[in-house]
């Protein structure tokens, strides 16, 4: 078997270094002795945008928010479904992860960070939420491990009751809030329905229907 070869480092602003791998054509991204994304469990990722998109693809000019750029799965599956005047904005706070993109996983990208709807920023998605007002028609979070997070203690600003209200403004009228995460979370469910939200957790397989391992996506929609 071909060994793990470490491509580059990159330091997360208040928890952490990243570690890009490459074993043959398979990337992995590393936080210490967690794997954060690997290129061949990519299920759960396209799902994500597949199960919110689906529900505002008919708007006439969809504008979405994704939180978190990772390997570009979500990025791509978003593209697929939308339409020609559709917007996305991405937020990835590392910006090694985006030059990792546009370098040694630029074959995972495809054309996606030129596709003229797609705006990449070097920004924290907590920021991004709280600037905008009912400027978005879907918030799709892949932020750390989801609601019990490992790489930093500040994104429980994302899924915290103050952090759910701040999504819920920031959507239109009928958007969708979805999260990704590694595991099951009650409590976040209550949250969401706290919050305002219709929130129904999903259990998708990581890597399609034959995988074994699972992992969840939220898809929670505001009030018309």
């Amino acid at each position: 078997m071909l060994p793990w070869v470490r491509l580059d480092t990159a330091h997360v602003p208040g928890g952490g270094e990243l570690r890009l791998m490459r074993r043959g054509t398979e990337f992995t991204i590393k936080l210490g002795s967690n794997e954060l994304m690997n290129s061949r469990l990519t299920a759960t990722e396209q799902a994500l945008a597949t199960l919110a998109c689906d529900k505002i693809k008919e708007r006439p000019a969809p504008r979405i928010l994704i939180g978190g750029l990772g390997m570009g799965f979500t990025l791509r599956a978003a593209l697929v479904v939308l339409n020609r005047q559709a917007h996305i904005d991405v937020a990835e706070l590392v910006p090694a992860v985006v030059a990792w993109a546009r370098g040694p996983m630029a074959d995972l990208f495809g054309g996606s960070l030129t596709d003229p709807r797609v705006t990449i920023h070097d920004a924290d998605v907590v920021d991004m939420i709280r600037a905008a007002r009912a400027d978005y028609d879907a918030i799709l979070l892949d932020v750390d491990n989801g609601p019990n997070g490992i790489t930093r203690k500040t994104n429980d600003r994302l899924y915290d009751l103050a952090g759910l209200a701040a999504a819920h403004e920031t959507l239109r009228p009928g958007g969708v809030l979805a999260v990704w995460s590694s595991a099951p979370d009650v409590k976040f469910t209550a949250r969401l329905r706290k919050s305002g939200f219709t929130a129904v957790e999903n259990a998708v397989r990581a890597k399609g229907p034959q995988g074994r391992a699972q992992h969840f996506i939220w898809v929670a929609t505001r009030g018309a």
